[in-house]
């Protein structure tokens, strides 16, 4: 059972919740749900009815549409202190993605008539919630920009570039450790590539010193992966 302490904790470093006060937070709290699932489980598909919303405790959720030809394409990874389901709990439809559980997860569900509550009573939630899908609508921008303008080394170096900026925020330079449980095959999957083109990008960003890795942690210099990525 998660402290309600820990949940408004968390839901301070959210970029839904955070700009509340401590007091709003307490509320939002009390509407939570704790929830597991197994890994490999699936959390909704896409179509589903959007009922509730879901923070991750703990693990990782993978975000993915299946594309025609029945390829996977894998567009986000939810971690700890991560949303995910907002969209369709918020505007009424469908499930835009699947949501499966990479390994075992805790999360924090609120649903649907909980958040409407929220709103009614506390209307900076709901001005919260606007902010929070514009955020996602700039994210969404920047990845489609991202797998039609640049390389593979470019979009890995970008993604490192994004991982280690959220372990270290203030970094612009250095090198940062992150810890990165995935397989390349996930990995492929989030940035639009196949396998070998992953396992080649990852080799020259070795080569070229932005990355050291072993065993799921990577050392990522962020000069280096900044040049690579083409960042200013």
């Amino acid at each position: 059972m998660i402290a309600k302490t820990a949940i408004v904790e968390l839901l301070g470093q959210t970029p839904l919740f955070g700009t509340l006060e401590e007091a709003d937070r307490h509320a939002v709290a009390d509407e939570m749900r704790e929830v597991t699932f197994a890994p490999s489980q699936v959390i909704f598909a896409r179509g589903d009815a959007g009922r509730e919303i879901y923070l991750v405790v703990k693990g990782r959720v993978r975000l993915s549409v299946l594309t025609a030809e029945g390829r996977e394409l894998s567009f986000a990874h939810a971690e700890p202190g991560a949303i995910f389901g907002e969209i369709a709990m918020l505007d009424g439809g469908p499930r835009s993605a699947d949501a499966t559980a990479v390994n075992k997860v805790t999360a924090l569900s609120l649903s649907k008539p909980a958040f409407k509550r929220l709103v009614d009573t506390l209307p900076v939630v709901g001005e919260a919630a606007i902010r929070f899908l514009c955020s996602r609508m700039r994210e969404a921008d920047q990845q489609l920009e991202a797998i039609a303008l640049y390389p593979i080394e470019g979009r890995l170096a970008r993604f490192f570039l994004a991982a280690a900026r959220q372990k270290a925020p203030d970094s612009e330079e250095g090198r940062v450790a992150i810890e990165l449980p995935m397989s390349q095959s996930e990995l492929a999957l989030l940035i639009g590539a196949s396998r070998p083109k992953v396992n080649t990008a990852l080799s020259l960003l070795e080569s070229s010193g932005a990355l050291e890795r072993s065993e799921g942690r990577f050392i990522c210099d962020i000069g280096e992966l900044q040049m690579i990525a083409g960042s200013e």
